[in-house]
Protein backbone atom coordinates (compact mmCIF):
# COMPACT_ATOMS: atom_id res chain seq x y z
CA UNK A 1 0.00 0.00 0.00
CA UNK A 2 2.87 2.11 0.97
CA UNK A 3 4.07 1.89 -2.46
CA UNK A 4 1.00 2.73 -4.44
CA UNK A 5 0.49 5.88 -2.17
CA UNK A 6 4.21 6.71 -3.49
CA UNK A 7 3.43 6.09 -7.01
CA UNK A 8 0.10 7.91 -6.42
CA UNK A 9 2.04 10.76 -5.03
CA UNK A 10 4.71 10.56 -8.15
CA UNK A 11 1.62 10.58 -10.65
CA UNK A 12 0.28 13.46 -8.93
CA UNK A 13 3.81 15.64 -8.86
CA UNK A 14 4.55 14.38 -12.68
CA UNK A 15 0.57 16.01 -13.63
CA UNK A 16 1.43 18.84 -11.88
CA UNK A 17 4.29 19.57 -13.45
CA UNK A 18 3.37 18.94 -17.08
CA UNK A 19 0.36 21.37 -15.67
CA UNK A 20 2.86 24.10 -14.85
CA UNK A 21 5.18 23.74 -17.92
CA UNK A 22 1.74 23.87 -19.65
CA UNK A 23 1.18 27.25 -17.73
CA UNK A 24 4.71 28.36 -18.71
CA UNK A 25 3.94 27.94 -22.27
CA UNK A 26 0.49 29.50 -22.10
CA UNK A 27 2.12 32.55 -20.79
CA UNK A 28 4.92 32.82 -22.81
CA UNK A 29 3.13 32.11 -25.58
CA UNK A 30 0.10 34.56 -24.57
CA UNK A 31 3.22 37.17 -24.24
CA UNK A 32 5.17 36.82 -27.41
CA UNK A 33 1.26 37.55 -29.20
CA UNK A 34 1.01 40.92 -26.67
CA UNK A 35 4.47 41.79 -28.01
CA UNK A 36 3.14 41.28 -31.60
CA UNK A 37 -0.03 43.11 -31.13
CA UNK A 38 2.08 46.12 -29.50
CA UNK A 39 4.53 45.47 -32.28
CA UNK A 40 1.53 46.13 -34.90
CA UNK A 41 -0.24 48.78 -33.08
CA UNK A 42 3.16 50.71 -33.08
CA UNK A 43 3.47 50.01 -37.21
CA UNK A 44 -0.16 50.94 -37.59
CA UNK A 45 -0.05 54.40 -36.13
CA UNK A 46 3.40 54.83 -37.55
CA UNK A 47 1.82 54.06 -41.24
CA UNK A 48 -1.26 56.31 -40.41
CA UNK A 49 1.38 59.36 -39.79
CA UNK A 50 3.80 58.59 -42.76
CA UNK A 51 0.30 58.48 -44.91
CA UNK A 52 -1.01 61.80 -42.84
CA UNK A 53 2.22 63.55 -44.13
CA UNK A 54 2.46 62.16 -47.71
CA UNK A 55 -1.12 63.10 -48.17
CA UNK A 56 -0.77 66.65 -46.91
CA UNK A 57 2.44 67.08 -49.04
CA UNK A 58 1.00 66.06 -51.95
CA UNK A 59 -1.95 68.29 -50.92
CA UNK A 60 0.41 71.18 -50.57
CA UNK A 61 2.21 70.45 -53.73
CA UNK A 62 -0.98 70.23 -55.89
CA UNK A 63 -1.90 73.74 -54.52
CA UNK A 64 1.83 74.38 -55.26
CA UNK A 65 1.32 73.45 -58.79
CA UNK A 66 -1.86 74.97 -59.62
CA UNK A 67 -0.96 77.97 -58.18
CA UNK A 68 1.83 77.92 -60.92
CA UNK A 69 -0.53 77.40 -63.77
CA UNK A 70 -2.80 80.03 -62.76
CA UNK A 71 0.38 82.55 -62.32
CA UNK A 72 1.53 81.63 -65.50
CA UNK A 73 -2.07 81.04 -67.08
CA UNK A 74 -2.55 84.81 -66.55
CA UNK A 75 0.63 86.05 -67.01
CA UNK A 76 -0.13 84.48 -70.66
CA UNK A 77 -3.60 86.01 -70.76
CA UNK A 78 -1.99 89.52 -69.59
CA UNK A 79 0.37 89.53 -72.52
CA UNK A 80 -2.23 88.39 -75.43
CA UNK A 81 -4.16 91.24 -73.82
CA UNK A 82 -1.45 93.57 -74.37
CA UNK A 83 -0.74 92.63 -78.06
CA UNK A 84 -4.51 92.84 -79.21
CA UNK A 85 -4.64 96.35 -77.20
CA UNK A 86 -1.72 97.41 -78.96
CA UNK A 87 -2.79 96.12 -82.62
CA UNK A 88 -6.25 97.80 -82.15
CA UNK A 89 -4.33 101.16 -81.27
CA UNK A 90 -2.48 101.29 -84.40
CA UNK A 91 -5.12 99.82 -86.25
CA UNK A 92 -7.19 103.48 -84.83
CA UNK A 93 -4.32 105.36 -85.51
CA UNK A 94 -3.91 103.62 -88.71
CA UNK A 95 -7.46 104.59 -89.73
CA UNK A 96 -7.11 108.15 -88.02
CA UNK A 97 -4.08 108.96 -90.27
CA UNK A 98 -6.05 108.10 -93.06
CA UNK A 99 -8.92 109.92 -92.07
CA UNK A 100 -6.17 113.34 -91.51
CA UNK A 101 -4.89 112.15 -95.12
CA UNK A 102 -7.94 112.50 -96.64
CA UNK A 103 -9.16 115.10 -94.78
CA UNK A 104 -5.51 117.06 -96.10
CA UNK A 105 -6.06 115.88 -99.83
CA UNK A 106 -9.58 117.15 -99.95
CA UNK A 107 -8.34 120.79 -98.64
CA UNK A 108 -5.66 120.83 -101.20
CA UNK A 109 -8.51 120.06 -104.14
Amino acid sequence: MLENQEHYLQSLKKIKKVEENAQKEIEDYRKKIESEINQLQSDLESAITSAKQQGEELVDSSIETARNNATSQTATLIEDAKTKSENITSEIHAQNSKKILEILLKGVE
